[in-house]
Order: C-alpha cells, then sequence, then structure tokens
C-alpha cells in the first residue's frame, strides 16, 4: 500500500471528545471517526485491526470446537417477553415496531435468539455438546456514551453460547473457553487478568470477566498479591474484618438527642464514637416492598451483593416519603430496633456490641444496641462492599486495587433460558431434559482500544505484532533523490513478495511529517532510506515499541525484517 494511497487522514490536534489515549490515537491516527455519540466509523486502518482481532478469535474458537454462525440484528419482542428480559434490560435496550404494530429490539445480545434457534433443532442428547459463535454488531442505549470504543452504543462482540447435557458438560464449555479467552488475549498483546464478577442482566451463578489493567479502566478491581484472587468490586469478597466489639458487657439501650445530626460523620463527632461503633440502616425498596439493610458505620453497602441476596429485579433506595412510612422519623434517623420490614444484616454488624443506631425518631440516636437483645436480622450476609486494605477470603494478605477495562465475559447460565424458552432434549433413556447453557462474549473493539492503552506512549499507538493494521513503513527521507526512490521502492517490492504487510511512504513531504505519521499510527517497523546509510550500503530499522535502531545492510533487510516479525 502507498501512503498517498491509504485512507488514513491523521489529525494533528487532538480533538475535545477525547479523553482517554486510546481515543485520541484512534482518533488522530485515521482508524475511526465518529457518526454520532457513541457510534464510530471504522477506516481502513481500524477496520484491518479489527479484522485480526477477529481472526485470532476466530482460531481459538476453533479450536475448542466453536462453530460460526450469524443471527439477526433484529429480535422480536416475544422471545424477551418469555425470559421476562423485555422489562427487566431497561433503557438500554433500542426498542422499535415495525408497520404492522409488532415490537422488536436491536439485539444487545442474543441468549433468547440462540435459545430459539437450538429449541427446533436439536432433539438427542447425541447432538451435544455444542458450542456456536458470531461476531456481530450489538446496540445498547447506553446512557453516557464515552471513551470512543471502550463503551459505545453500536459495537463489534463476539458472542459464544454453549449447549450441554448436564452441569460436568457445561464445566468443561466454561473452562474451555475460559482459557481460549487466556490466549486471544494474550496473543492481541493485552495483560488481561480474570476476576469474579456479577453476572447482571444476562443471568446466571457463575461468571468471570477479563480485565485489562489499566489507569483509564471504569471497573476497579480488587485483588491480591499474595494468591491468585481478583474480582470486580462488585463481586468482591473480604474476609473477617477486626471486631469492633466494646469492652464490657451490654449496657442498657439509651436514648439520647442527637438534633441535625443525620450523617455518620456527624453522629461519630457529636456523640464523640469511633464509625466502627454505629450502624448505618438503610431502607430499600425490593421489587416495591421495603426491607432494611444494615452495615457497620464506616464500610459502605454493595447494591449488586444485597439484589444478588433478595433475588429482586429492581432495587432502589426508599424515598424519603416511604422512609418514613417505615420508620416513623425522617432520613438521616432509621435504626433496626422495632422495625417492622425484614432487616438484612452484614456479618460484621453481628460482631458489634454497645453500638449507635438511629432512634427511628426525629433528632434523635439510640447507643447500647445489640442484636439479638434488641433487634434480630431476618437474613446475615456479605452486603458491603470490600475496599482496598481488606483482608483477602482467600488467604487474608491485604487487597489491592487498580482501575481495568472489561474485555471479556463468560457465564454460567444453567437454564436460565433453556426453561423459559421450553429448549429441551431427551437423554439416554428417552426423559426430557432441559438444556443447560453458557454464554462467552468479547468486545472485538474494545479489545483493540485496550490494547492501545497498554501500547502506547506520547507520539502514538505501539502496535503489538500479532494486530498492527501494517508491520513496516517504508520512509524514503526524500522521494526526489533517485537512489533513495530506487532503493525504497525495491524493498516494498521484496518484502511485498515474502508476503510482509508494508506500507511504502511515497508522498513528497518533509521526514519529520512521515517519521510522525508513522509514530502516530504504530507501524512496528520503520525503514528509513536515508543518504547517509545509504552511502554505506545500509537502511536504518527502528523498532517502534523500544525505539532501537540498527543500520542492516540492503540486501540483507527482508531477511531481517521477516525475522523480526516471526518473533513477535
Amino acid at each position: 500500500m502507498l501512503m498517498s494511497q491509504l485512507y488514513a487522514p491523521t489529525l494533528r490536534e487532538t480533538p475535545a471528545e477525547a479523553e482517554l489515549a486510546s481515543h485520541r490515537f484512534m482518533l488522530r491516527a485515521g482508524l475511526i471517526r465518529r457518526s454520532a455519540a457513541g457510534v464510530y466509523s471504522f477506516l481502513p486502518l481500524g477496520l484491518r485491526v479489527i479484522r485480526k482481532v477477529e481472526a485470532i478469535i476466530r482460531e481459538e474458537m476453533s479450536k475448542i470446537g466453536g462453530q460460526e454462525v450469524l443471527m439477526p440484528i433484529v429480535q422480536p419482542a416475544e422471545l424477551w417477553h418469555a425470559t421476562g428480559r423485555w422489562n427487566d434490560y431497561g433503557d438500554e435496550m433500542f426498542r422499535l415496531v415495525d408497520r404492522h404494530n409488532r415490537q422488536f429490539c436491536l439485539g444487545p445480545t442474543h441468549e433468547e435468539l440462540i435459545t430459539d434457534l437450538i429449541r427446533s433443532e436439536v432433539r438427542s442428547y447425541r447432538q451435544l455438546p455444542l458450542r456456536l459463535y458470531q461476531i456481530q454488531n450489538k446496540y445498547r442505549d447506553e446512557i453516557r456514551p464515552r471513551f470512543g470504543l471502550i463503551r459505545g452504543r453500536e459495537f463489534i462482540m463476539k458472542d459464544m453460547y454453549s449447549f450441554d447435557r448436564d452441569e460436568q458438560g457445561l464445566d468443561e464449555s466454561y473452562w474451555a473457553c475460559y482459557h481460549a479467552y487466556e490466549r486471544i488475549f494474550a496473543r492481541c498483546g493485552l495483560d488481561a487478568r480474570p476476576v469474579e464478577a456479577d453476572s447482571g442482566a444476562i443471568g446466571g451463578d457463575v461468571t468471570h470477566e477479563f480485565m485489562v489493567l489499566a489507569d483509564a479502566g471504569e471497573d476497579l478491581v480488587l485483588y491480591c498479591t499474595s494468591c491468585e484472587y481478583a474480582a470486580n468490586v462488585e463481586r468482591a469478597e473480604a474476609g473477617p474484618v477486626a471486631s469492633a466489639k466494646a469492652a464490657g458487657e451490654q449496657l442498657p439501650m439509651e436514648e439520647v438527642a442527637t438534633p441535625g445530626t443525620t450523617t455518620i460523620q456527624e453522629i461519630t463527632a457529636f456523640l464523640g464514637v469511633e464509625a466502627t461503633q454505629c450502624i448505618k440502616t438503610m431502607i430499600y425498596l425490593a421489587d416495591g416492598e421495603p426491607v432494611a439493610a444494615l452495615v457497620r458505620g464506616d464500610h459502605e453497602l454493595n447494591e449488586v451483593k444485597l439484589q444478588r441476596l433478595l433475588g429482586c429485579s429492581q432495587l432502589e433506595l426508599a424515598d424519603p416519603e416511604t422512609i418514613a412510612q417505615v420508620t416513623n422519623a425522617p432520613v438521616g434517623f432509621a435504626g433496626p430496633v422495632g422495625l417492622a420490614v425484614p432487616i438484612v444484616a452484614d456479618h460484621a454488624v453481628l460482631e458489634m456490641v454497645n453500638a449507635v443506631t438511629g432512634a427511628n425518631k426525629a433528632d434523635y440516636h439510640v447507643k447500647n444496641v445489640n442484636v439479638g437483645r434488641d433487634f434480630n436480622a431476618d437474613k446475615a450476609a456479605d452486603i458491603r462492599a470490600a475496599q482496598p486494605g481488606d483482608p483477602c477470603p482467600t488467604c487474608g494478605a491485604p487487597l489491592t486495587s487498580a482501575w481495568g477495562i472489561e474485555v471479556g465475559q463468560v457465564f454460567k447460565l444453567g437454564t436460565k433460558y433453556s426453561a423459559a424458552l421450553k429448549a429441551t432434549f431427551l437423554d439416554e433413556n428417552g426423559k426430557e431434559q432441559p438444556l443447560i447453557m453458557g454464554c462467552y462474549g468479547i468486545g472485538v473493539g474494545r479489545t483493540a482500544a485496550a490494547v492501545i492503552e497498554q501500547n502506547h506512549d506520547e507520539h502514538g499507538i505501539c502496535w503489538p505484532m500479532s494486530i498492527a493494521p501494517y508491520h513496516v513503513i517504508v520512509v524514503p527521507v526524500s522521494v526526489k533523490d533517485e537512489q533513495q526512490w530506487e532503493t525504497a521502492q525495491a524493498i516494498y517490492k521484496a518484502l511485498q513478495d515474502a508476503q510482509v504487510e508494508v506500507v511504502l511512504d511515497d508522498r513528497d513531504e518533509r521526514p519529520g511529517v512521515k517519521f510522525k505519521d508513522a509514530d502516530l499510527i504504530g507501524f512496528p517497523i520503520r525503514i528509513t532510506v536515508g543518504p547517509k546509510s545509504l552511502s554505506q550500503g545500509n537502511v536504518e530499522v527502528t523498532l517502534r515499541k523500544t525505539g532501537d535502531r540498527t543500520e542492516v545492510p540492503v540486501h540483507q533487510i527482508t531477511e531481517y525484517v521477516v525475522n523480526i516479525i516471526s518473533k513477535g
């Protein structure tokens, strides 16, 4: 490819919309262009990267028995109604109505459609296991699309679905895909860490996210440096914390006036106690029904854990009117004593003695509240948000944190969709059984963007060889110099004959402009044909990632470059 013919409109200035390095450099290097908020066109260089990521995915999916299909983007609403997700999915779903007033959606994911497809074809256990995948656009109406390809409204996803006869088969499918994902991200040049995660609207009991640790990440990951434990903050557990028990016996409850003190900070200052001695009582609505959630004063509630524990579709903080009805007090004075609603307490709360809580009375709190004597919890569970410094639930060492970009996720779905859609098979005894399912997704564009987040410098992108749009750029310092130009053309032709992906910068531009564009786009290898080196029969080879420069004889350049590419 000649640079003069390559449609790669580079930009010298960073567009105001771009916040992350990946977004900035994909725009500046001419890989993508914005069509609307969260919607992008891929230009030739960007599409070459995407196709290479897809090729790696296809190879690894094939290794584990994956077969590629392609399903419609437009999905009928009745399938989503059957699983209950038409309403559960929320405002992120793009909904539309055809001329016959039938409802459809633009597929944000394809669990319903693939299950519908399989239930009409799979009849016997002999047809299992089955692993089908597609690479296709998905659509989610993000409330705040941002960061380029990291969070868009239209995006390319690889989604695979496994169908097995039993839990053992599901386990085999799950871990086969899990390890395939490890290989995919490594081949793309990514350091991706699998972490325990929450399944969200997809459902299922077991799931792992693959996180690329980067300062620009959207998700907080807690992990242990002493063992392999790692989890998304929504899912992260923490080992037992130091007890907040007070010395001595349980004291009689004492109501104290606390005018205007509604926060933990205000209460601790007013009463001269530590936050570890306080209980926070929060009133939530779980599918419209009030429930009280208790955590220690220095802890934060994890709403994802609470929702999962309660098994509700919707969880939200109660409004002030509901709080007043439940507690007989305004916001800020709720406590567990005397509440007539279900109470869920974090494990740490059960260890507390002589705690301070709200009095369910305006401008009053209660001291010396004790679980078992003054109130009882209907459920006790880990419902607090783990935080850096908490003990690892596996080995007890302190947890640390980092920001991550989610590039993939694997789920054990079980029978969530097959039961709802009556997707069954006959086992060896002729008995009808529900299909056991798993699903496995990779954000293709996200993966490319995450590669840039981990592989860039102040000058531009440093592509790994595996997914670079082109491997080599040949840059004659002056195309008007006959010797330079003829040598550059000869090298370009020789590399093409050796099946090397190469660009020849044939533009009549200053050398500095050419070098800046080469660094911005991120060609892994730059061959500079200049007067000084050429006078000695050499050209200069520069490696983009390290900046290393080597003088190589012209007659050896093809072999030299091919050797570098083969090593990755």
